[in-house]
């Protein structure tokens, strides 16, 4: 197993340094606690003279640099700082001029050590808030897959109990839309159907908060998307999990919405909209969806939005995983390729509920570090979400998250393919990635 990255030992393609050889352009690693120094990060690239002296002012028994990842030439042991000659020749100060400039450099250290102690505060609350979202969404799992299940058997009953889920999320999405906690990963595989149906029921209501729906219609929003795909309980799951149904497969597959619609109508105790949700909701704007290949706004309402949610819940968790799109790729599909599937107004303001790059979008920035989006962006820098930095010496308990909206001097360079990241990486950023994507509303 590889050394810890803030070990005193070095790292492949690491030497020993001493503070004669920091310049900036040269590499460092501080072989101390994240915790313990003013930096943003223990290995990076030296940008300016102040950084030589705030290192140098640590006094640390030794330092690791990676020649390769050096802009400059490493200078040899001793070599006196270039930097120096420009006037800043410390050597030639007065005493109380050199004890103004320690002075000067330990606040800044303290300063920095404050700021980290700040971070890990805000980590701290984040984390907080994932684990009662987390907590909400294995509840409300458990609660809706037993509705689920026995919906043939006690139809009113599952009704009850999905109304119940769909009140409390929908209060707790009205009282607080920040505390919609992002959790993307891979579908669960014991509570499939559930943790569907809980995405859809959030994202749904994510575009019906959006839209302006009074709190009642976002109820029965939410109630219609926790029960769309209730007909596909009667349908063969290995026809449901195929990517590439015949015929014969796909006109059974198709059954689902009426079968749907017919089972929830029966119960005697769902409106018009939630209904509607159930039997419309693979309609598309341009008539090529089903059952009846309606078209525009003769689909109704409700059954648009559950569309739109259902669709990129689908696109982000497939049934093929290899398949699998982050957030900001299925955002940019839909809007892209897909549009003329889906109402583009209600589209349009999905997408704005969502943000450029939803949380739960892994990307890259424009120093190249690698985060994960743990925060939406301001409506006036929708390119400027929070992001959390992957940085493998920083504890994953004191995470580094960097407000772009703030600090200008980085942006998102492009998003990027799970499928693409390595394990390790993902697991630091997406800890929780085995729990079904889904906007989780906190507990109040």
């Amino acid at each position: 197993m590889p050394p810890a990255p803030d070990a005193v030992t070095p790292l492949e393609g690491e030497i020993c340094i001493d503070a004669s050889q920091l310049r900036p352009g040269v590499h460092v690693r501080l072989p101390v606690p994240w915790i313990e120094h003013q930096f943003m990060f223990n290995s990076f690239v030296i940008i300016d003279d102040e950084q030589v002296q705030l290192i140098a002012a640590m006094k640390l028994p030794q330092l690791f640099c990676d020649p390769r990842r050096c802009t400059v030439p490493l200078p040899q042991p001793g070599e006196a700082p270039a930097a120096d000659d420009g006037g800043g020749d410390h050597q030639a100060q007065g005493a109380v001029e050199r004890a103004a400039e320690q002075q000067r450099l330990a606040a800044l250290a303290a300063a920095g050590i404050a700021e980290k102690h700040e971070r890990s505060r805000v980590m701290g609350e984040l984390r907080g808030r994932l684990d009662k979202a987390q907590q909400h969404y294995l509840s409300a799992a458990r609660a809706v897959g037993g509705a689920i299940k026995g919906f043939a058997r006690n139809p009113r009953e599952s009704i009850k109990q999905v109304a119940e889920v769909s009140a409390e999320s929908t209060a707790a999405l009205l009282a607080d839309p920040d505390s919609a906690i992002v959790l993307i990963a891979e579908k669960a595989h014991d509570d499939g159907h559930a943790a569907h149906s809980l995405s859809v029921m959030t994202l749904a209501l994510l575009l019906g908060k959006q839209a302006g729906l009074p709190e009642a219609a976002l109820r029965a929003l939410g109630i219609g998307a926790l029960l769309h795909d209730i007909g596909k309980l009667a349908i063969n799951p290995a026809i449901l999990r195929s990517d590439e149904r015949n015929r014969h497969e796909e006109a059974l597959y198709q059954t689902h919405c009426r079968c749907g619609f017919e089972q929830a109508a029966r119960a005697g105790s769902l409106s018009q909209p939630m209904l509607d949700a159930i039997l419309h909701h693979h309609e598309r704007f341009d008539g090529s969806g089903f059952p009846d290949r309606q078209s525009g706004s003769a689909i109704p309402l409700a059954a648009r939005m559950v569309a739109i949610a259902n669709r990129f819940d689908n696109v982000v968790n497939p049934v093929d995983h290899r398949r699998a799109m982050s957030p900001s790729e299925a955002l940019s599909t839909m809007w892209t390729r897909e549009q003329k599937s889906f109402d583009g107004t209600l589209l349009q303001l999905f997408v704005r509920a969502m943000g450029v790059y939803p949380p739960g979008s892994i990307v890259q920035l424009s120093d190249g570090r690698v985060g994960a989006v743990v925060g939406s962006a301001p409506a006036a820098r929708p390119l400027s979400p929070k992001v959390l930095i992957y940085a493998p010496e920083v504890p994953r308990r004191q995470s580094i998250i960097v407000d772009l909206a703030r600090d200008c001097a980085l942006t998102v360079e492009r998003p990027l393919r799970l499928q693409e990241r390595p394990a390790e990486e993902l697991d630091y950023l997406l800890p929780r990635r085995k729990i079904n994507w889904s906007y989780l509303p906190a507990q109040p």
